[in-house]
C-alpha cells in the first residue's frame, strides 16, 4: 500500500508540475465584455513571446471586479484588465493584485498613474458626456447646453435621456459628474439637482444601449425623440464610422463643457497569486505598447494612455477631449458611491 501511495503521491506531483510548466506558456486575461483586439495584433505579442493568451470575459466591470475579488484565493486569471477609476479603490482594498512597475510607463500621461504603488498600470480613457442630434439643435436653432444648470431650462423640456446609475456605467458616471459639481451637502446638492431634472422630464432607462439606440434621436439613425443622451465622447466618430454614408460624416457631437464630463481610466494589474505572473507583466508591457494603443480607439473605442500615439483620422476630426473632467477621489466614490445611488434612486425611480 504505501509503494502505490508512493507512486501516486509522484504522479500527483508529476501532474502539478505539468501543470505548472504549462502555465507559462500561456497567460489568462480577465476582463470584462467590452475588450476588444485585432486578431492580427494579439497574434503579434503570441508570436513574440511564445505565450498563448486565453481572454475571460465576466460581464460588465463591477462583475469582474467582485469575480476577481470572491475568487483571489484561486485567481481566475493572471492579469486582470478593465477595473476603472469607479471600482478601484475596492479592488485596491480587497488586495488583490501584485505591484508591478512596467518600464513602459515612461511613456504613459503621468496624471493617468494613480499612485507610486504600481499595482495598477493605466492603459486607455473615456469620457463619459453629453450626445446630440446635430441637425435636430440647428433646426430648432437651440444653443447647446453649456452647464449641468442649462439642463434645467425650459429649452430643453423632455430632450434628455440618461441611464440609471444604479444599472449602467455611463450612468453612474454621469451621476458622478454632477455629485462632483454640485456636492452632497449644503444648500444645494446633487439630489436637488436631479429634482430639477425631473421636473423638466429627463427620461432614465435601464442602460446605454436603451438609451442610445432606443430613445436618443438619432443613435446609429435610431428613431427616438430625445435629441440629447449621456454617452460617450467617441460616440460621434463611431456615428461617422458605421454610417451607411460615409461621405455624410458625424451626425452627432459631444458636448464637452469644463466639469460636465466624468473621466473614466481603465486599468490593468498582475493578479495576485497569478499562475502566470511573468506572463502577466509581459502582456501588461503590449497593452502599453504602440501596436497595442494604436489598435485600441477602433476596437474599443477609447482613448490611449501612451503619448504620441496617432490617433485614427475619424477620431481626429469627430472625437472631442474635455479639457476639464469633472472628477472624484476613487477613495471617496467607494465610500460614497452605494450611499449616492440609492439616495439618487428614490428621488428619481420612485
Amino acid at each position: 500500500m504505501r509503494g502505490r501511495a508512493l507512486i501516486i503521491i509522484i504522479a500527483v506531483l508529476y501532474a502539478v508540475g505539468a501543470a505548472a510548466a504549462q502555465d507559462t506558456d500561456t497567460v489568462v486575461v480577465l476582463t470584462h465584455d467590452s475588450f476588444a483586439i485585432s486578431e492580427a495584433v494579439l497574434e503579434s505579442f503570441e508570436e513574440l513571446s511564445g505565450i498563448s493568451v486565453e481572454i475571460l470575459r465576466s460581464g460588465d466591470a463591477g462583475q469582474m471586479v467582485n469575480q476577481a475579488i470572491l475568487s483571489k484565493s484561486h485567481p481566475l486569471g493572471d492579469v486582470l484588465y478593465g477595473v476603472d477609476n469607479t471600482f478601484l479603490s475596492r479592488a485596491l482594498d480587497a488586495e488583490i493584485f501584485a505591484p508591478y512597475q512596467s518600464p513602459a510607463l515612461a511613456n504613459a500621461r503621468e496624471e493617468l498613474i494613480p499612485d507610486d504603488s504600481y499595482r495598477v498600470t493605466p492603459v486607455d480613457f473615456g469620457d463619459v458626456c453629453l450626445n446630440y442630434d446635430i441637425a435636430y439643435f440647428e433646426e430648432h436653432e437651440l444653443p447647446l447646453p453649456e452647464s449641468f444648470s442649462d439642463l434645467t431650462a425650459s429649452d430643453y423640456a423632455g430632450l434628455l435621456v440618461v441611464e440609471n446609475a444604479a444599472t449602467s456605467s455611463p450612468g453612474l458616471a454621469f451621476l458622478l459628474a454632477t455629485i462632483a459639481e454640485f456636492g452632497d451637502e449644503g444648500d444645494y446638492t446633487y439630489l436637488d439637482y436631479w429634482q430639477a431634472l425631473a421636473a423638466n422630464d429627463v427620461l432614465v432607462v435601464s442602460g446605454w444601449s436603451d438609451a442610445y439606440f432606443g430613445e436618443f434621436t438619432v443613435g446609429s439613425q435610431g428613431g427616438g425623440d430625445r435629441p440629447l443622451v449621456v454617452s460617450y465622447a467617441s460616440s460621434p466618430p463611431a456615428e461617422a464610422l458605421y454610417s451607411d454614408d460615409p461621405e455624410a460624416g458625424a451626425v452627432t457631437g459631444a458636448i464637452v463643457s469644463d466639469n460636465m464630463c466624468f473621466r473614466q481610466i481603465e486599468y490593468a494589474g498582475v493578479l495576485a497569486g497569478a499562475a502566470n505572473p511573468a506572463g502577466a507583466e509581459q502582456f501588461i508591457d503590449f497593452m502599453l505598447s504602440a501596436e497595442f494603443q494604436a489598435d485600441m480607439p477602433l476596437n474599443m473605442f477609447v482613448f490611449p494612455v501612451v503619448e504620441d500615439i496617432e490617433l485614427p483620422d475619424v477620431f481626429v476630426e469627430y472625437a472631442a477631449i474635455p479639457e476639464k473632467p469633472a472628477s472624484l477621489d476613487p477613495a471617496q466614490i467607494e465610500e460614497k458611491r452605494d450611499e449616492w445611488i440609492q439616495a439618487w434612486a428614490e428621488v428619481m425611480l420612485r
